[in-house]
């Protein structure tokens, strides 16, 4: 509790640190100085143009100064949660969707201004994008967001880890989950019961973007149509815990929350993990992380598997990160959030070379840019047979609870019949409130 409390202050000190120019009121006269702060989550390439595009906006309006203030994207989430309770939150941020829907749904963000991003209705700010890109930030007729990316995961492969274990890469890459599983048993190596290399490992704690997936191919739902039943399909959810279980500790002891998240290690090409689930822009970190490994060829993208009983051939679900802008600002601070906006995103085709994120235009997804990137294909077509992730209201929250049932099976030795009972008594609890 104590320590909860501390992080809790601490959090506010630094907010308040970061915020204190943010927290007065500005002049509504147009060439006033104004200080907008931008939060976003920590990526070093988009640091490196995004610093640019803040100097550029700022030589173009003298008056304006941009302060951006980057976290990891877990730490980024509690940090503006808590901002806002304090009604401190910054001018802009972004987080993934399924934890910024609660801030549209309780009026904690300003609806896109049209004029300001020079875009003349609802219908032509909707035609710029794919479909259903922008439903997940609409409400009540108007968009409360402009998606800065969205990303799909699909399977990095290390072929030397292949070749180490006597695989094939471009042969023997698991295209089912069940062949992942044997597929990794060849390439985990164990010290004891310490794993010292991991043949693939998921994304903890992304439940809801990286393994619901796996229960829709099996035909389950986390809700009901309806939005009022939790947890859809009882059978594809043990089957899936099942899978689960297996692949912990408690089972064939493949991997584990416990472990540095494979994304995180597969650029160093240090012989401790065969694959890793990740998204485009894991290409240009490669090329920046470690550019022999990326020129070496002895890499390549293939797509999400699928059981070898799916009932619906599901890819891994998408997610978008927002701007959005904080609506407890004044006018003018709105005003010049959403052109300093419009300025980030009028870029679209820097961001997917430099950083490799999609901003899902229309324009952007049918350029040679994109059609001309490594495996970008793959992600395309994975994309196609997937569908935004799961960002109601309560998304936060059941993504833990989840994550919680997903772990109980894997390290507590819980049955998936006891942790598909409590996960389904907790998650109608929230949905009857």
């Amino acid at each position: 509790m104590k320590k909860t409390v501390f992080f809790v202050l601490l959090a506010c000190l630094t907010i308040s640190n970061v915020l204190f120019a943010g927290g007065q009121k500005e002049s509504d006269d147009p060439n006033a100085p104004i200080t907008i702060n931008y939060w976003t989550h920590e990526d070093p390439n988009r640091t490196k143009l995004e610093k640019r595009y803040i100097e550029e906006f700022e030589t173009a309006h003298p008056n304006v100064t941009i302060n951006r203030v980057v976290n990891s994207s877990s730490k980024m989430k509690e940090l503006i949660l808590t901002a806002f309770a304090a009604n401190q939150g910054p001018d802009i941020f972004n987080i993934p969707i399924e934890d910024e829907y609660s801030y549209i749904v309780n009026q904690r963000v300003a609806p896109v201004n049209l004029e300001a991003i020079g875009i003349k209705n609802n219908k032509e700010l909707a035609n710029r994008y794919i479909p259903n890109v922008l439903d997940s930030v609409y409400m009540d007729g108007q968009y409360y967001g402009l998606p800065l990316e969205l990303t799909n995961w699909c399977i990095y492969v290390n072929k030397n880890v292949f070749k180490d274990a006597g695989l094939n890469p471009d042969k023997d890459y698991p295209k089912t989950w069940e062949e992942m599983a044997s597929v990794s048993e060849k390439l985990t190596i164990h010290d004891g019961q310490i794993v010292t290399r991991r043949g693939f490992d998921f994304r903890y704690p992304y439940y809801l973007v990286s393994m619901l997936p796996m229960v829709e191919q099996l035909g389950g739902k986390l809700i009901s149509d309806d939005g009022k039943k939790a947890i859809i399909n009882d059978e594809a959810w043990i089957a899936f815990f099942d899978y689960m279980r297996a692949w912990g500790p408690a089972g064939k002891n493949l991997g584990s929350p416990t472990y540095t998240n494979a994304r995180k290690l597969f650029n160093s090409n240090n012989n401790d993990i065969g694959m890793a689930m990740s998204g485009l822009y894991q290409i240009g970190r490669i090329k920046s992380d470690n550019p022999g490994f990326y020129d070496s060829g002895n890499w390549m993208v293939v797509p999400y598997p699928v059981f070898e009983n799916a009932v619906r051939d599901v890819a891994c679900n998408y997610y978008g990160h927002y701007l959005m802008v904080n609506a407890q600002k004044s006018n003018r601070q709105q005003q010049v959030s959403w052109e300093f906006i419009k300025y980030m995103l009028s870029h679209p085709e820097e961001y997917l070379e430099e950083v490799g994120i999609i901003q899902p235009t229309k324009k952007l997804m049918s350029s040679k840019t994109f059609t001309s990137m490594p495996y970008s294909d793959v992600f395309a077509n994975d994309m196609a047979k997937s569908h935004m992730v799961y960002y109601g209201e309560n998304s936060a929250k059941l993504q833990e609870l989840v994550g919680e049932a997903v772990e109980s099976v894997m390290h507590l030795g819980r049955s998936s019949e006891q942790a598909l009972e409590l996960l389904r008594a907790k998650s109608q609890e929230i949905l009857d409130r």
